[in-house]
């Protein structure tokens, strides 16, 4: 049966097509700087918010048309999985990520939730078979339920740490079983409130140990995938703990955590921490622990998570500059953590959502690997910084130089002259390198 009547394998077409079912840049085979398009960007589909999410918001209710969603409860997953696989089968994505709640009902015990996740765990691995269509990464929704409105590894209540630990180690054996190439951590709600009544000390330390007790079943188990924590810095809750990549490697170093993990990056968090997605890539990335990205962006006229498809072009360029200069994302990739707008509530829109999408981040790779053959960043910063290359500016870079040193050279040194750094030149050149890509 086919849920996308309308829509066949969507094709590469070239910047010239005025077919909305194709792509215009992304073409999987076109390399780049030695690697394939595919290959570079490892594009994923997010199952919540492409089959579950339905167009409601907290002034709304939903109104998705959904021609599968005929059934309830354990059926409707089932006919998800067949949906999903014809969507990514359609669509070309080599990768799919979940929740473990998008994919099974919860029961009304961990028992019978867990009896629900086999069903469809063994029914998507029967789909990844005969596609061989791969799970980028899996995670365990501990933030929906009523159980975790103080926390979940942070908690006040040590039953329901207990409770979130059991979901884990079920997601952990799901990603075994599924072949997972990654682990993603989201501390939906892992903060506070108020300080009034919070133990941050112990909220924290049990944050550690939780991550700690993960890594130990994994090893049991026998699951060798990447480990990812995904910043955000608030909603639901004023302040997370997974605040920005900053503080989120802060934490990992201090709990010594650091040769576990890495960083699932997501541009709409950098917006709501007050970053550009490029800061907060480039700071995962100059300490080695950029590992997957969730690709999206926000509204800035708007103070929440929107979850738009990517299409700014130029913020686009930017991140994959970082990612190709990371030497890539490894075992992670491009995921859509991205809705499309509640006006848009045809199932096709699905299809143009992540087309373009899909093209902007292809566009966005071929741009970024001009700039990086023709060393166009590269140069900028050498000559901004040519004054520590030689003289003073090489004796502090070395060490060699100290207060005593540094006082007699500035006494003999009283003119001091600066030099522009042409910011406006040089993203009007940035610019061009955008227009001019083919």
């Amino acid at each position: 049966m086919s849920y996308f009547k309308n829509v066949n394998k969507i094709q590469y077409e070239g910047a010239e097509s005025t077919n909305p079912l194709a792509f215009k840049h992304y073409n999987e085979n076109e390399v780049v700087l030695g690697k394939s398009m595919k290959d570079h960007l490892r594009f994923a589909v997010a199952y919540w918010h492409t089959l579950t999410m339905n167009g409601s918001d907290p002034f709304g209710q939903g109104n998705m048309i959904r021609p599968w969603e005929t059934v309830s409860g354990l059926d409707l997953a089932k006919v998800r999985v067949e949906v999903n696989f014809e969507f990514l089968e359609k669509l070309g994505a080599p990768y799919f990520c979940f929740h473990d709640v998008d994919i099974a009902p919860e029961g009304e015990t961990l028992k019978e939730s867990n009896e629900n996740l086999d069903v469809i765990v063994a029914k998507i691995k029967e789909g990844m078979k005969a596609t061989g269509v791969k799970l980028l990464w899996n995670t365990a929704n501990m933030f929906s339920n009523p159980r975790y409105v103080h926390g979940a590894a942070t908690t006040s209540n040590a039953d329901v740490f207990a409770y979130a630990a059991a979901q884990v180690k079920k997601g952990l054996e799901t990603a075994l079983e599924l072949g997972a190439e990654n682990y993603v951590f989201w501390g939906g709600r892992e903060g506070y409130e108020s300080l009034l009544n919070t133990d941050m000390g112990l909220e924290l330390d049990n944050l550690a140990r939780f991550f700690n007790m993960a890594v130990d079943y994994a090893k049991e188990i026998g699951f060798k995938g990447q480990f990812l924590i995904e910043p955000k810095p608030k909603e639901p809750t004023k302040h997370q703990y997974d605040f920005d990549a900053a503080t989120t490697i802060a934490f990992l170093q201090k709990y010594g955590l650091q040769d576990h993990f890495k960083l699932n990056l997501e541009a709409n968090h950098a917006t709501l921490a007050g970053h550009t997605f490029e800061h907060e890539l480039r700071v995962a990335r100059i300490n080695n622990m950029l590992g997957s990205i969730d690709a999206n962006q926000g509204d800035p006229l708007l103070g929440w998570d929107t979850d738009e498809f990517p299409t700014d072009l130029y913020a686009v360029t930017l991140a994959m500059y970082e990612i190709l200069q990371n030497g890539g994302l490894g075992s992670g990739g491009v995921n859509f953590d991205a809705k499309v707008r509640r006006g848009s509530f045809e199932p096709e829109d699905l299809f143009y959502a992540h087309i373009a999408g899909m093209d902007s981040f292809a566009k966005g790779l071929k741009v970024a690997g001009k700039l990086i053959e023709d060393k166009f960043f590269d140069k900028l910063i050498e000559e901004r910084y040519a004054s520590f290359k030689t003289g003073i500016g090489a004796d502090i870079v070395s060490g060699k130089a100290n207060f005593k040193t540094l006082e007699a050279y500035a006494l003999q040194n009283s003119k001091i002259v600066n030099k522009s750094n042409h910011l406006e030149l040089i993203k009007a050149r940035l610019n061009e390198y955008i227009f001019s890509a083919k």
